[in-house]
């Protein structure tokens, strides 16, 4: 690793990765170049290399560091490390960064189970998708379940029960936990499955025709009935699918629209030869095309989703063979780009661009929309700036205990997930919750000065105390020139003169400064945005605290047992499913959990029951 003056003779020929670096020496840009002097020396070119975003760029950086690899997938790696680790502000950053939903099946089980899943790990299991919206996956398995009655429940628990579930009753289950089932059977079933949700249907109903005949045959008339019934639910959720291509195969097709500086990339996953869905992504972008490809794909597949066979794009990427040779390590086989520029796969990825036109259009009316809300928001609380970026914090905790703090974010409008933050507050005693909330907003303010990212305006959870707060904070560290504040309080619901009618008042927002709140026109969509902030950051809030004081609580019960080391602790939340059900049981069903000896039953039982006999 060497660190270079802004000289770029100095910088070196090889393959390898750079870190732009700015103020206070914050990661501003991380990129990666088969040749770093040859890519570097066109950051400093006197005319400029067309770019808009470079002078930009170059006018904040104050050092380049640079660090060699031997090949060119080395260097593409550690600039995906890199990135992950310092999050720079000028590289590609997918905001909704939530991953689809996919179906994991794994044929090594006794019974396999069908379960839906956001990661796709390299575990030897089978998955399916990626699902558009659970709304889809939940649809998809209704069919699979009428079709192929797999077990939906754990067998564990299933078992412990004195009959078969209500899923059996309606015949969306075999109840192999009660032995209704066969093992062949049952694998027949998982047979099937895959095959249906790998696309072979027509493999799948060949293969039922042929049952359904031999079931006729025997006279095995209701045998023979509910094939039937199998072969026409296949063949209606067929129909309703759309054929996009000869050949099957899996495939996922890039499109992208660029006007200016903004940029829509478009995914359509293609399956089988069939289109389940697409997805869209909005970039900030002005260097190059390959560039931004480049770093899409590296940025995308870097989480944890399905790899397919095939990646299609529209333009030829010039560290391709790298980007194929990582791509397939990650997925355990063969990964191809391709360039297609006739045919079938060219009519796909035209499709994909004009997908990414519509979505870029449809985005532009609702920016224009936000803007609007964003503006009157500006004009009603006498913001100094457009509030771009609005954040919002929130404070919770239990009598004073496990306190924490979050901070929800909406960029031009829409909420970025991404950039939620929690806090768990490490100075505070007892329930203070201005003190919390000082902590919270110092700690995050104190980073964005470092790394030159400090929100438009922010938004308060709470009435003048907490606004008061905000100000304090803001004027300590010489920010309140630069950042806006308000804060919001809940309606207050109170009783009229006669006490008959309960009635609501306004929510009221609190701007320094002024006397009197400001009242927004109920349901109005300036108003609903600030409200939808509020409640994201008080969400997330209250999720972080459920989970702290979920581990302090299992900490505390389990593992300062006696006798109850880390793998007997997995053993036990595995079989028992909760501490609550493991509080519940006696000291016989803990004893017969295998791997647990009586006598750490016994200290087990008395530990989680305060000392009481046994």
């Amino acid at each position: 690793m060497t660190e270079q003056s802004l000289d770029p003779k100095r910088f070196p020929s090889s393959p390898g990765v750079y870190l732009m670096r700015g103020e206070s020496d914050a990661v501003l840009y991380v990129g990666k170049a088969k040749n770093l002097r040859a890519r570097l020396r066109s950051y400093f070119s006197a005319a400029g290399d067309g770019r808009g975003q470079i002078p930009f760029l170059m006018s904040r950086v104050r050092r380049i560091e640079t660090i060699v690899t031997d090949t060119e997938k080395e260097a593409l790696i550690l600039e995906n490390t890199l990135i992950k680790k310092h999050r720079p502000r000028y590289n590609i950053n997918l905001r909704d960064d939530k991953t689809y939903l996919s179906i994991r099946l794994d044929p090594r089980e006794e019974f396999p189970v069908l379960q839906t899943v956001r990661k796709v790990r390299r575990d030897g299991a089978l998955y399916f998708g990626p699902y558009a919206s659970g709304t889809a996956v939940r649809e998809t398995l209704k069919e699979i379940y009428r079709i192929f009655p797999l077990r939906h429940y754990p067998l564990e628990v299933c078992r412990r029960r004195g009959r078969p579930c209500l899923f059996y009753q309606i015949g969306q289950c075999s109840a192999p936990c009660h032995g209704r089932i066969s093992r062949d059977a049952y694998r027949r079933l998982v047979e099937g499955v895959t095959a249906l949700l790998s696309g072979r249907e027509g493999e799948v109903v060949g293969l039922l025709r042929e049952r359904m005949a031999s079931a006729a045959a025997s006279m095995h008339y209701e045998e023979a009935a509910r094939l039937r019934d199998q072969i026409r639910a296949i063949e209606a959720t067929v129909e309703r699918q759309k054929v996009v291509g000869a050949g099957g195969g899996d495939e996922d097709v890039i499109g992208v629209h660029r006007e200016g500086g903004e940029v829509e990339v478009v995914l359509l996953f293609i399956r089988e030869g069939k289109l389940i869905g697409r997805r869209a992504y909005p970039l900030e972008w002005r260097l190059e095309e390959d560039e931004l490809l480049t770093s899409f794909l590296q940025e995308y597949y870097a989480r944890d989703v399905l790899i397919p066979e095939r990646i299609l794009v529209p333009w030829p990427l010039t560290e391709g063979a790298a980007l194929e040779e990582w791509l397939g390590e990650r997925r355990g086989k063969k990964v191809q780009i391709l360039y297609p520029q006739r045919g079938e796969k060219l009519r796909l990825v035209e499709m994909a661009a004009r997908n990414a036109a519509e979505s870029f259009r449809e985005r532009g009316s609702r920016r224009e929309a936000r803007q609007e809300v964003l503006g009157e928001i500006q004009q009603r609380l006498d913001l100094r700036r457009l509030p771009e970026r609005m954040e919002c914090f929130d404070i919770s905790n239990v009598q004073g205990r496990h306190s924490v703090g979050s901070m929800a974010v909406l960029l031009h409008g829409e909420a970025a997930p991404g950039e939620y933050r929690r806090f768990r507050i490490r100075t505070v005693e007892g329930a203070d919750d201005y003190a919390s909330l000082g902590e919270a907003l110092r700690r995050r303010l104190a980073k964005g000065l470092r790394e030159e990212n400090l929100p438009d305006f922010i938004l308060i959870d709470g009435g003048r105390g907490q606004l008061g707060v905000l100000t304090t904070v803001l004027a300590e560290l010489g920010l309140e020139e630069r950042i806006d504040a308000a804060g919001i309080a809940k309606s207050r619901v109170f009783a009229n003169v006669r006490g008959k009618k309960v009635e609501r008042s306004e929510e009221r927002l609190f701007v320094p400064g002024r006397k009197n709140p400001v009242l927004l026109r109920a349901g109005s969509a300036a108003l609903f945005l600030l409200e939808r902030l509020r409640d994201e950051a008080h969400r997330f809030a209250i999720t972080y605290h459920r989970q702290v004081r979920g581990r302090a609580t299992l900490r505390s019960s389990l593992e300062d047992a006696p006798g109850i080391g880390p793998e007997r602790r997995k053993a036990l939340l595995r079989h028992f499913g909760s501490l609550r059900k493991i509080r519940e049981v006696g000291v016989e069903e803990l004893a017969a959990l295998p791997g647990l000896p009586r006598a750490a039953a016994e200290a087990l039982h008395r530990h989680l029951h305060g000392g009481e006999d046994t």
